[in-house]
């Protein structure tokens, strides 16, 4: 029978997800008609699905919940979920494994790990009304020995280094410049990957964990370097996250970068203990809008109530359209809302999107149109 090529895909893409709630299906009622009508719709997963597992001691902030929020997911629409994430291996290979499992038996392709480097840098592969997409993921928020090796288990790395340049080298204590750098090793990775995904597939989408997380706006250096060198290699639109809060959004040689897509579906409860706590004081510093809400189930900074879901249309082997529609995720209940145009905080979503784009030197052109935000590429 001859491939429809008329007809179009319809890709959705988020951010963070990590539901912990006694029903995580809750946590997409507001989305799930919409995700529904999608062919595609991708995720991050924040969270481990297992009932197993002992918390590693380099895990910073873990949850656990039950595997059936995989099953919610699946309900909820999903079928492309990264793991690839510095949450992975929070509890230790039993829960790792437990996670993909769950998710596969949902007929959700995990992407971004494996049990082995091998397994984790192949690509999810899918094929729909005339157009094959495949997905590839990595990670470059790596908590110690989370990235899989050829005997290992765990993500994709696409590892950075950091370094400090002393701006006035007589004057000790002073303020330094800070360069990143890709690791070039696993950049030419990367390359190896889109170039090989490329020849089995019309588009290549790439999912990244990157970034400076609640500092608003700030891009690092090596960001901008992975994702141009991605699209130079074959892909044809980056989707990244990890931040918690909204970044800019780039035109590069026509391919949209999405530097940061926000949380989407993440439960995050406080109590005094935790909002007393060293820890939690060091990170509150990055965004100073971050107050502890005891009563509310999404407890971030307020910038992260703004977030978005990319929407894609594909046809003849080709991304034909990228838009996104402001999303706003209400503090009490942790649930996405898609907005109106009608309503003042879609408008409020996009203004944030140009200022921190414009904040980085990402000059991209939104056009609203109805109910959704076309970008110029």
């Amino acid at each position: 029978m001859a491939k429809d090529t008329d007809k179009e895909i319809l890709l959705y893409g988020v951010g963070d997800i990590a539901p912990d709630r006694e029903d995580p299906l809750t946590i997409f009622l507001q989305v799930q008609d919409l995700f529904n009508k999608g062919d595609i719709v991708f995720g991050q997963l924040e969270t481990s699905f297992s009932k197993r597992g002992i918390r590693l001691p380099q895990a910073r902030h873990a949850v656990r919940v039950d595997p059936k929020a995989a099953a919610a997911m699946k309900d909820a629409g999903f079928t492309v979920v990264s793991f690839a994430g510095n949450h992975c291996m929070d509890w230790g290979q039993e829960a790792f494994f437990d996670t993909i499992e769950s998710l596969q038996k949902q007929d959700i392709a995990v992407i971004g790990v494996g049990k082995h480097i091998e397994e984790a840098r192949r690509p999810a592969l899918i094929e729909s009304k005339g157009s094959r997409v495949a997905f590839l993921a990595y990670n470059t928020i790596l908590p110690m020995a989370y990235w899989a090796e050829a005997d290992r288990p765990g993500c994709v790395p696409l590892r950075a280094w950091t370094h400090y340049e002393q701006i006035e080298h007589d004057q000790p204590g002073t303020p330094c410049r800070i360069h990143t750098f890709p690791h070039e090793e696993d950049l030419g990775a990367m390359v190896d990957d889109i170039t090989k995904a490329k020849a089995k597939a019309d588009i290549v989408i790439v999912s990244m964990h990157w970034g400076i997380h609640l500092v608003p706006a700030v891009l690092a250096a090596y960001q901008r370097v992975m994702a141009h060198v991605a699209i130079d290699a074959g892909a044809d639109l980056i989707l990244g996250h990890h931040a918690h809060i909204l970044k800019g959004i780039e035109v590069y040689k026509g391919k949209v970068i999405f530097y940061s897509l926000c949380n989407f579906a993440i439960d995050l409860r406080f109590d005094k203990n935790l909002a007393e706590s060293k820890g939690f004081k060091e990170i509150q510093k990055l965004n100073p809008d971050w107050l502890p809400e005891f009563d509310h189930l999404y407890n971030f900074p307020r910038d992260s109530q703004k977030t978005i879901i990319v929407k894609s249309t594909i046809a003849n082997g080709a991304i034909q359209k990228v838009s996104f529609l402001p999303t706003y995720v209400d503090k009490k209940t942790a649930q996405p809302e898609v907005l109106a145009s009608k309503d003042k905080r879609f408008a409020e979503v996009i203004k944030y999107l140009e200022d921190v784009s414009k904040d980085q030197g990402l000059d991209t052109t939104f056009n609203v149109a109805g109910n959704e935000v076309v970008i110029e590429h």
